[in-house]
């Protein structure tokens, strides 16, 4: 019996110098996808709302 599935898609993100190393201190590095994850999941929503007003 393994993990349940994320439901997630694999793509490759290209990030600035340094982006990478900031997320880690902050959250740690096993960690960084989620946060990206989440970081994507909010601006979506908020340009969502924009575009609704």
């Amino acid at each position: 019996m393994g993990r349940p599935p994320l439901n997630v898609k694999p793509i490759l993100v290209r990030l600035p110098d340094g982006i990478p190393e900031r997320i880690d201190t902050l959250v740690g590095k096993n960690k960084r996808a989620e946060f990206i994850r989440n970081a994507v999941e909010r601006e979506l929503e908020r340009l969502e709302k924009a575009t609704k007003e």
